[in-house]
């Protein structure tokens, strides 16, 4: 009966057998076309065979509610999130929207109007973050050659690594449980400010590295971030995150420079949180502020927190485990894990993404640069001290940091 049932549903339109998705993944584009139907077309596309029926196809094909696992060099990109009529400001999703409207995956409208084909991001990276591992749900025709023909239209710092099919109320952003950044920061940000530090000389000790993961053990469970994060304070609810595990990796080196990686899990994050996470704890390790002030900054009070740079922050990874027991074996969906997809991403990553960290770390010097400020942070007046500063200094609406109230980042 069951059976009876599939067949019905795909000859109708409906769904389609996995099996079935994955032969028309690697079917070669243009199998199966029959004979021009419009004419117009046709003419206007001055005879390219098939060209023409397979758009009119294309417009017949039903849509369905898919998700896709992209990865993206986030450099030169003012975040993924696409802010229509602000053209100047190019994200992710303007290419990639591009290209699924030439694809011919969506029409040209649900390219205008995103909420036509249920579009949802599952993280909203900021302006020059990078991803391995992001997810978006939104509804397409499945085409043939599918990921072959968007990855057409996409630049080489832009793929589409992978596709499933999920249920009709998918949203990526909802039904994520959790999500896993990376940061990739060279080693040399961890040497303590007494010492004369020569970038490619430096080598992180194990009594360092010790240090740095306790300090990042302390962020492990729930606390209130209204300090790690602008325009939050400290009574909204929304400020409080759960963080499952941080940690920093062994060091390893490219380029003549040690570099290492820190990654961190949590429920959801707040634009900036994570960089301000690691910048306080740096600034600890380097000896610019007492163990103390990371519990001081879960309080009320505000706490000047530093803010690491951008250029490292990497999404690795979205976490669907509540959506894959309840529908990842159905027998109609698939999980959402990616290990087929594991070793394109990691070839992603050692293509585009970590060269992009090195080859700009060593031109452009952000951490080093970044370095120097924190000698300017007070970590340890109270938020009443802090004002009462600003309006006894002459220079104090020159300059404000990334702790204090006028951060509108």
């Amino acid at each position: 009966m069951l059976a009876l049932r599939w067949g019905l549903r795909a000859a109708s339109g409906g769904f389609r057998p996995r099996n079935e998705l994955l032969a028309m993944a690697k079917r070669p584009s243009g199998a199966g076309e029959g004979p021009e139907e419009n004419g117009q077309q046709g003419k206007r596309l001055k005879g390219a065979a098939g060209e023409g029926d397979a758009e009119e196809q294309n417009k017949r094909t039903p849509k369905r509610k898919i998700v896709l696992l992209m990865a993206y060099s986030g450099k030169g990109y003012h975040g993924m999130q696409r802010n229509l009529g602000s053209s100047q400001f190019k994200t992710i999703e303007d290419d990639l929207v591009s290209a699924l409207v030439q694809s011919g995956c969506i029409p040209e409208n649900h390219g205008e109007d995103m909420k036509k084909m249920s579009f949802q991001r599952c993280a909203r990276t900021d302006k020059g973050v990078s991803a391995a591992g992001q997810i978006v749900s939104l509804k397409v025709r499945l085409i043939d050659d599918i990921l072959e023909k968007i990855n057409n239209h996409l630049p080489s710092h832009i793929r589409i690594l992978g596709l499933k099919r999920v249920t009709g109320g998918f949203n990526s952003k909802n039904k994520c449980d959790a999500r896993t950044y990376a940061y990739m920061l060279p080693t040399f940000a961890f040497a303590h400010k007494d010492h004369d530090v020569q970038e490619e000389a430096y080598r992180l000790s194990k009594e360092t590295l010790e240090k740095v993961n306790s300090l990042l053990a302390c962020y492990k469970g729930t606390h209130n971030f209204h300090n790690f994060t602008s325009q939050k304070g400290p009574k909204d609810p929304s400020a409080r995150r759960y963080i499952m595990e941080m940690y920093c990796g062994e060091p390893f080196v490219r380029e003549n420079i040690e570099f290492a990686v820190i990654k961190v899990k949590g429920q959801s994050f707040m634009m900036h949180q994570i960089r301000k996470m690691i910048g306080l704890v740096i600034a600890i390790v380097k000896g610019y502020a007492p163990e103390s002030v990371i519990e001081r900054s879960w309080g009320e009070e505000k706490v000047d927190v530093p803010k690491a740079p951008g250029l490292g922050l990497v999404l690795e990874r979205v976490h669907f485990e509540k959506y894959n027991r309840r529908f990842g074996n159905d027998g109609l969906h698939e999980p959402l894990e990616w290990k087929e997809e594991e070793e394109k991403i990691a070839v992603f990553k050692e293509q585009y993404i970590y060269p992009t960290i090195i080859n700009t770390e060593r031109e452009e010097k952000s951490m080093m640069s970044w370095l120097s400020t924190l000698s300017i942070h007070d970590f340890n007046s109270s938020a009443a001290e802090m004002e009462a500063n600003k309006k006894n200094s002459k220079n104090s609406d020159v300059e404000c940091s990334d702790g204090c109230d006028g951060d509108s980042d």
